[in-house]
């Protein structure tokens, strides 16, 4: 039986310390592109949810775009995503905006709750 040189023996710890770098760059990466004022995010690789403050000026970037809460009233949320007004409701298919899906999770009376999320393809 042989032994392993010396060099293998270097590369195998250097990997693992350039994979844990790589996955560390990754997460900063994942944190650093959303932002949010007055609302909160919950952001996967091509998914967040973002729930929206009522009644001050909330806003949320994510996935590359703006993501805007106009209005409230009754059953019907008003959203900016991407440039794009879209009036929606509970349990409504999700609205494409841009590549992406857009779909109303809930309402009440202190926050709106958004799936976001890219289409495949």
């Amino acid at each position: 039986m042989t032994k392993p040189s010396a060099g293998k023996l270097l590369r195998t710890p250097a990997r693992k310390s350039a994979l844990a770098l790589v996955g560390l760059a990754l997460g900063a990466a994942l944190s650093a592109g959303c932002s949010s004022e007055g609302a909160s995010t919950d952001c996967r690789l091509d998914a967040c949810t973002v729930t929206f403050d009522r009644g001050v000026d909330a806003q949320a970037s994510i996935l590359g775009v703006d993501a805007r809460l106009v209005e409230v009233k009754d059953d019907v949320v008003t959203i900016e995503v991407a440039g794009q007004q879209l009036s929606l409701t509970v349990g409504q298919q999700a609205a494409d905006v841009g590549g992406l899906a857009v779909t109303l999770d809930s309402v009440t009376d202190s926050e709106v709750r958004v799936d976001i999320s890219r289409n495949p393809g």
